[in-house]
């Protein structure tokens, strides 16, 4: 056999596990990988629970401002400061989005949300200077999960609710 028929063979062949190469990828893609904008976004924004972080950030942090005005003391102050750091890094497990911006606002803004939580249980009920420091990250943070939030809203046309569907009861572990 000549070299000009084995260098197309390659060739054909090499072409060939490209483009399969190329099919399994797309057929791996997920459903936030897939359709428009607004379908990419509406997909991510459903898989992960978009709403409901948002709201779960925003407890932990109206809950930790609530313990260390009510001087409720350390233990309360670090218990709650190390949810926030645990909430925050599960909502950072969801990144990236599917659009740029959305994905450094929320990266941008579970960061502050971190900072927060570590400066907060460092500061304990005596360190004021760090406790407003959290306030400040907690109240950055809370205007960048805004903007995404309006941002996401906008790419999808719809309302995300970002209130928690949980019911408290009667305070006993069976509700």
């Amino acid at each position: 056999m000549s070299r000009t028929p084995r260098r197309l063979t390659r060739r054909i062949a090499l072409a060939a596990v490209t483009v399969l190469g190329a099919v399994t990828l797309a057929a791996c893609a997920g459903p936030d990988e897939q359709g428009s904008a607004s379908q990419r976004m509406k997909a991510w924004s459903s898989s992960t629970e978009f709403g409901g972080s948002i709201a779960t950030l925003r407890a932990d942090s109206a809950r930790i401002a609530q313990v260390v005005a009510d001087r409720s003391g350390t233990g309360a102050i670090h218990a709650d400061c190390a949810l926030l750091l645990q909430d925050a890094g599960a909502a950072n497990d969801n990144l990236p989005t599917p659009d740029t911006t959305v994905t450094n606002q929320l990266s941008n803004a579970y960061a502050d949300e971190g900072s927060a939580a570590n400066d907060c249980y460092n500061a304990g009920t005596t360190n004021a200077k760090l406790l407003a420091r959290s306030a400040r990250e907690r109240a950055q943070a809370d205007a960048l999960l805004a903007q995404a939030l309006e941002r996401v809203q906008s790419i999808t046309g719809t309302t995300i609710s970002t209130t928690t569907t949980t019911d408290p009861g009667s305070g006993s572990i069976f509700g």
